[in-house]
């Protein structure tokens, strides 16, 4: 009975020790290994763009006055964007990779491929992780309406506005990534953003949205938009 009794003993011993392991890897190690990669991601963007890598001509102050040119075609698993959200710190940055595959979310935040390039007519809809992978979104729920959401391809800076989230639903919504989305109060063609992210923090039952508009856009030499300035 003693042996018994000290077997099972070890045998829980080891098992918690897996569980403690497990979790450390999950809450530290996967979100070191994120911000990681992500920092890579945004040093070879940037590498490109002081290079010249990406050059075509950008629009005017107002989104309204003048539509952005035609992004070159996006490659999937590779970042073409860096977005920025004032509300979620002024240090927080992520890069913006096409395609939503479990491999590219692990690098930051993933373009939904079939929908609208930056700044162009339509829904330019992204996803990110709440939890894990360097937890992009997990400050999701403090978004408002009104707050900025910016973002360069390296040559203009697009400045969008929120007009309505975090709105919940399921999974099968997919319609709130729609070229004009129903539930986002649009009632007609725009240049539109949507984030999606998982809720609750460490589940997927769930999903957290926004909406927002195009408001302006500014080339990048004319120095960093209103929205990033402290």
């Amino acid at each position: 009975m003693r042996v018994i009794v000290r077997t099972v003993s070890e045998l829980c011993i080891t098992v918690g020790t897996l569980i403690v392991l497990f979790v450390v890897y999950v809450l530290f190690w996967t979100g070191v290994k994120a911000d990681s990669v992500m920092h890579d991601q945004i040093d070879q963007l940037q590498r490109q763009w002081s290079a010249g890598a990406t050059v075509h001509p950008t629009a005017g102050a107002s989104a309204a006055a003048a539509a952005p040119a035609k992004p070159a075609a996006y490659h999937y698993g590779k970042p073409f964007a860096i977005m920025y959200i004032p509300r979620l710190g002024f240090t927080w940055n992520k890069p913006v990779l096409e395609g939503t595959g479990t491999d590219v979310l692990k690098k930051g935040l993933a373009h939904y491929a079939r929908t609208a390039g930056l700044g162009q007519v339509g829904n330019f809809a992204v996803a990110g992780h709440r939890r894990t992978y360097g937890d992009p979104f997990l400050d999701f729920p403090k978004l408002r309406k009104g707050d900025a959401i910016v973002l360069t391809d390296g040559t203009t800076w697009f400045t969008y506005r929120i007009d309505k989230g975090p709105y919940k639903t399921v999974p099968t919504d997919v319609e709130v990534i729609d070229p004009v989305p129903r539930k986002s109060g649009y009632t007609r063609p725009g240049r539109y953003l949507t984030l999606t992210t998982c809720d609750p923090e460490w589940g997927h039952s769930h999903r957290l949205i926004v909406w927002a508009h195009l408001d302006s856009t500014q080339p990048v030499e004319a120095g960093r938009p209103k929205a990033l300035r402290r």
